[in-house]
């Protein structure tokens, strides 16, 4: 190797350079969170080039997502500008498709062969479904999707799947619809995401030929994200790695928490011996992290047994300890995260320095209300706000037909949800009549056997208006309490039956709609006599109106932790730091997930560069009832000497506090926490008692001088509209501002 070339990589640390330059054999690359795996990848292609081992065409590098691929693409072009377009860097499904389209026909398809998505597989099996005579309540749609691709991914065929249904019946249906799946899919030229992988495999190995073609062509393949490949991905990359035997994998076990996609820990595990020879090198310098955070993360994951085992380090500094915060109730935990995000900004943060993580979609609610009240500018990456969730939108616009039946979008975003045979062509001749009668649609649908173009479907708009004068008379007979008359609704118009037949993902979503009605009883208990209907989708208004802001924008961003991987941010919150939460419920009927709930807490952690915060609830509402969680497992393996414990510490058992001498001493032998250690309390979240009228000049910590402009009592609180100096137009909520008259 010339000097020149190792001058070049001298920028680099002594592991990441051993990377670089090992480029013959198989290699496993453990590259640890924030060690520099896509610098060590990127190099490591350059190097190779330069040394004049293969040309261009003949590297196979292989990410997970599309974004990832043209990140790793423009660093390699900026690089190695001569040649490095040539290269393959691509996703697994893209490199298939490449292969499949130029040779797909050696196993039955042509090049223009069709990829059917989700959507397009749902409506497939259905109509196979039909056909068989199997009800969707009998076997939902997603649950065959879902046996189809596990099926597949274990590279099993329908006869198989049949073979080893041993008279199970349910397993019996499903090979059976997969059979007929398989075969509509061929003769519609088409392939699902599944096929891809599974079709590239069977062609290597019906034709060695092109497989042949393949292993010759790949001198050197490298694999991203190992931890998360399945088991045929595996199956394609050591069959083109097998004459070379040139395969370079990076990736972490600790951060494998895909498991529910179908990813596999034990690929990784494996590695040494599924490739002989194979050499591990090891990334443990952290570039992102304080030592404190890294502390804390190594000695959360190494509570896992089934690991390779390797610490991370940093030469950064040690940082501010770890804040793990007892908040009262979910929405006093989100006040203070609000509070925190505000005080920050105020010393000279940007919005966007702070990241809030969750374990559930549903944790997101209370978060949003805090941050909308707060006049926090957010945004949700890899999800929905919650009220603009389908599910939300469709039990919205039913309340908001009950308080104004005359509302016709809402009406006609409702009136075939659940399906009752009510078409659009309908709904337009209906909406037709009332434009021209100048009356509400819904007035015109209550009289359709008076229209002759509206008589086919007269019975069903009859059956439609009187469910709906039913809520309407429940509603203001005042004999129902905000939940109950939800509960009606939800009741009679059979709608999570609905979620449960015709969506994916029911259960997330009747968990969202059972948060809905969480809202509502959160509402009634602060607003007393005055949480009417009207009051409450009032109330809401302010969280659906919100400016949905750019990416680039400085804003706050809102996740799960599953979508923070691969993410870093100055300030991290985690949310919901409670046994039952994180880890969830599904530890305690299968002990084998916490492993996977401990790497995902381990992702967390890491994701923050400079500040971490750790909040939990005494009191925590969810999906409409409340529960009383204890500190969450993974907080407890964090050493003492890294947490600061702030909030109502005080008078939570979870941590085994007792009064002595009126000092609090922390730490039993069911806590995790140790020896004297006297945390430091903060004062509960204080509502703004400060009245406030139009034309009044007011001074906000984060936003700075500006006047009322509009003030409208909404029960016991007072939404404020305000023209700042410097930040424009601000909507905020009078009892959670943080200002003072001028």
């Amino acid at each position: 190797m010339s000097d020149n070339i190792k001058e070049q990589f001298s920028h680099m640390n002594d592991m990441q350079q051993k990377a670089v330059f090992c480029t013959e054999g198989p290699l496993l690359i453990l590259a640890g969170a924030g060690s520099g795996k896509t610098t060590v990848l990127v190099n490591r292609i350059a190097y190779i080039l330069q040394s004049g081992k293969c040309m261009p065409w003949q590297i196979l590098a292989i990410t997970f997502t599309n974004k990832a691929a043209g990140e790793l693409k423009e660093r390699i072009c900026n690089a190695v500008p001569e040649g490095g377009n040539d290269i393959w860097a691509a996703t697994f499904h893209s490199t298939c498709a490449r292969i499949l389209r130029r040779y797909g026909d050696r196993i039955g398809y042509t090049s223009h062969f069709t990829v059917y998505d989700s959507a397009d597989q749902k409506s497939l099996v259905k109509k196979i479904m039909k056909q068989l005579n199997i009800d969707e309540k009998f076997l939902p749609v997603r649950s065959v999707l879902s046996e189809i691709s596990k099926a597949k991914d274990k590279m099993e065929t329908a006869d198989e799947m049949l073979k080893k249904a041993m008279g199970d019946n349910r397993k019996e249906q499903i090979a059976k619809i997969y059979k007929l799946y398989q075969n509509e899919l061929k003769n519609s030229d088409a392939m699902d995401f599944d096929d891809m992988l599974c079709n590239t495999v069977l062609l290597f190995e019906q034709e060695q030929e092109i497989l042949g073609y393949y292993q010759n062509q790949f001198k050197y393949i490298m694999v991203d994200e190992y931890q998360d490949t399945n088991k045929v991905q595996y199956k394609f990359i050591s069959m083109l790695a097998e004459k070379s035997k040139n395969i370079c994998v990076v990736g972490d076990d600790d951060q494998s928490i895909y498991k529910f996609r179908g990813a596999t820990i034990e690929n990784i595990l494996s590695f040494e011996n599924t490739f002989a020879g194979a050499k591990v090198i090891r990334l443990e310098q952290n570039y992102r992290s304080t030592k404190t955070i890294l502390e804390a993360a190594n000695k959360v994951i190494e509570n896992n047994t089934a690991r390779k085992g390797k610490t991370l380090w940093t030469e950064n500094q040690r940082g501010e300890k770890i804040v793990l915060h007892t908040a009262n109730s979910e929405r006093d935990e989100a006040s203070y995260i609000a509070t925190q995000i505000l005080d920050g900004v105020a010393r000279g943060r940007s919005f966007s320095d702070f990241a809030i993580l969750y374990r559930m979609n549903a944790q997101s609610n209370a978060i949003e209300y805090a941050l909308s009240r707060s006049g926090i500018p957010h945004r949700i990456i890899g999800g929905h706000r919650f009220y603009d969730r389908e599910e939300i939108k469709d039990m919205t616009a039913y309340l908001r037909v009950i308080d104004n039946p005359h509302d016709n979008i809402r009406l006609t975003r409702i009136i075939n949800v659940p399906k009752r045979g009510i078409g659009k062509t309908t709904m337009d001749r209906a909406g037709e009549i009332a434009n021209t009668k100048n009356v509400s649609i819904y007035q015109v649908i209550k009289q359709a056997d008076e229209f002759p173009e509206l008589s086919r479907a007269a019975g069903k708009f009859k059956e439609f208006t009187a469910m709906i004068d039913g809520f309407i008379e429940a509603e203001r007979s005042n004999d129902y309490t905000l939940p109950e008359l939800y509960d009606l609704v939800l009741e009679h118009t059979e709608y999570e039956n609905y979620l449960k037949t015709e969506k994916e993902n029911p259960d997330v979503r009747i968990e969202n709609i059972q948060e809905l009605k969480s809202n509502m009883i959160k509402f009634q208990e602060e607003y007393g006599d005055e949480a009417t209907l009207s009051a409450f989708l009032e109330d809401i208004s302010l969280q659906t109106d919100i400016d949905n802001y750019d990416q680039e924008a400085d804003s706050t961003v809102m996740m799960t932790l599953h979508s923070a991987k691969g993410l870093e941010f100055p300030v991290v919150f985690i949310a919901g730091m409670e046994e039952s939460v994180f880890p969830s419920m599904a530890v305690f009927s299968n002990p084998d997930e916490l492993y996977e709930e401990r790497r995902l807490a381990y992702v967390g952690i890491t994701r923050a560069k400079e500040k971490l915060y750790l909040t939990k609830a005494r009191n925590r509402m969810l999906f409409g009832s409340t529960t009383h969680n204890s500190v969450s497992r993974f907080a407890k393996e964090i050493p003492d000497k890294l947490l600061e414990l702030t909030g109502e510490t005080v008078l939570t058992p979870n941590y085994g506090s007792s009064f002595t001498s009126g000092k609090v001493s922390v730490g039993s032998a069911s806590t995790g926490f140790s020896g004297g250690k006297t945390p430091s309390f903060t004062k509960p979240i204080q509502k703004n008692t400060t009245t406030f009228a139009v034309g009044d000049r007011v001074l906000h910590k984060v936003f700075g001088k500006g006047m009322i402009v509009k003030a409208e009592k909404m029960g016991n609180d007072t939404m404020l509209e305000i023209s700042f100096e410097t930040k424009g137009t601000k909507t905020l909520m009078a009892n959670f501002c943080k200002m003072e008259k001028l």
